[in-house]
């Protein structure tokens, strides 16, 4: 891409103070707002690649440019970006992934449908040596059919957008990602073939499940979906029985898509329970932990939780009473059973908005009113660590920002909002075959347009 590209993290600087005696309402719109102006602000608009991060030389992340392609719709709908403008950058994306090396080569973009991780945000090739992403591939999809959805009229380049949406959900070969394994393995490269794990145990993958389920063309096999279900692991922590995952932002990636609410797979209907009341008593597990705080981590309590996958501090340091303490840098912080180093992800707590609002916007307040430092430019730090506490007593905070914190921010603030998302997501026949076919019954499923044959 031409070398005149480059990213401009800023905010205008009406928006650099924060007052803390916002509404509710209010304090959510601003939040979202700046959430979303992230991915103009880090995106290519050449080629529509969304930078992981906003510091410096950052690469794309597909999962990342998926949050974006979700997001301007919903700036488009609050007044934020124009609908012109929301559809050239969702097409600028969706043209390049079309027409991008799929031949799986060390340098190419991707291979057999999916993408590589990471992306040099103006070549568009593979960069880190990372791998060929099945979790991050689906979110990209995901978020090409949300546009698919909201670019809905008979103008030329929004059919054109559907139609691509369309090809590229097409062309990923699900079943080859299996590699003649019951469920879908984690990633590949081309140095080494398929990595030697699968997507196993609960996690964020139901989209990707789904997805993979739903594909007219290239499906995961009929026992794939049921095959993953099996390493599931029913759990009692704190009174709460719910389908254990530690880190929060499990609770939430396939939410961000996908309304849960009613709907049930076999699982679920075996345990009487469905996945949104699952991620609600989730947030409810990780305050309590947090309540207890059995490490004795500064800060944590009722209304400071949120364990999850985020930045954090490395190597070893003391602590605020001297001790050394081990950090885990970039980690799945989890609940109840670790890793936790006293490290806090803000926006994990508040994308269980949707699921537990009283106790999100109890801990937001409260993680803004005692650390303000971890706001900068209206967005939440991805996290902060208040046992490691500077020479002005202020936490250790995350430096910059991280799309994925950007788009589930924004993502599950509409969905607590508007239900947008979710009511884009209702339509996609594509993931409406792909629940059925997984076994989901119940809820909207039952009032879901039937299934098309495209």
């Amino acid at each position: 891409m031409p070398e005149e590209y480059s990213a401009t993290p800023s905010c205008p600087a009406d928006r650099q103070s924060f007052p803390h005696t916002l509404g509710d309402e209010a304090l959510l719109d601003r939040l979202q707002r700046a959430a979303c102006d992230y991915f103009a602000q880090m995106g290519n608009p050449r080629n529509g690649l969304v930078a992981d991060t906003s510091r410096e030389g950052s690469p794309s992340s597909i999962a990342v440019t998926g949050f974006a392609l979700s997001c301007y719709p919903i700036a488009v709908e609050r007044g934020w970006m124009s609908r012109a403008e929301a559809l050239r950058r969702s097409l600028a994306a969706l043209r390049f992934f079309h027409g991008s090396d799929q031949s799986g080569r060390p340098d190419a973009t991707g291979y057999k449908g999916f993408y590589y991780h990471f992306l040099d945000m103006r070549r568009g090739g593979r960069v880190w040596s990372c791998e060929l992403s099945m979790i991050d591939t689906a979110l990209l999809v995901a978020g090409m059919l949300a546009a698919r959805e909201y670019f809905d009229t008979d103008a030329a380049d929004e059919r054109e957008l559907r139609e691509l949406a369309d090809t590229l959900y097409l062309r990923v070969d699900w079943r080859w990602a299996q590699d003649g394994k019951p469920t879908i393995r984690q990633g590949w490269k081309p140095e080494c073939g398929f990595l030697h794990y699968g997507w196993d145990g609960y996690n964020e993958a139901i989209v990707l499940y789904a997805l993979a389920a739903g594909s007219p063309s290239h499906a995961a096999t009929d026992e794939c979906y049921g095959a993953w279900t099996l390493t599931y692991q029913w759990e009692n922590l704190y009174g709460h029985d719910f389908l254990y995952a530690g880190p929060l932002f499990v609770h939430h990636y396939s939410h961000a898509w996908i309304d849960f609410r009613g709907i049930r797979d076999r699982f679920m209907r075996g345990k009487r329970c469905d996945y949104f009341e699952n991620s609600r008593r989730a947030a409810l597990v990780q305050r309590e932990y947090a309540r207890r705080n059995p490490n004795g981590f500064a800060g944590y309590g009722e209304s400071c939780w949120g364990l999850s996958a985020c930045d954090g501090p490395g190597g070893e340091r003391p602590d605020a009473s001297g001790e050394p303490r081990r950090l885990f840098g970039y980690s799945a912080r989890g609940v109840p059973y670790g890793p936790d180093d006293g490290t806090v992800s803000a926006p994990a707590a508040l994308a269980s908005l949707p699921f537990a609002p009283e106790l999100a916007l109890q801990a937001l307040r409260h993680m803004l009113a005692q650390y303000p430092e971890t706001l900068r430019d209206d967005r939440l730090a991805a996290s902060f660590n208040p046992s490691l506490p500077d020479a002005g007593g202020r936490p250790w905070v995350s430096d910059g920002h991280y799309g994925l914190d950007q788009g589930i921010v924004a993502m599950m603030i509409e969905n607590h909002r508007s239900g947008l998302p979710w009511r884009l997501m209702r339509r996609s026949p594509w993931l409406v075959r792909g629940l059925r076919r997984a076994g989901f019954r119940g809820g909207w499923l039952e009032d879901a347009a039937p299934e098309t044959g495209r």
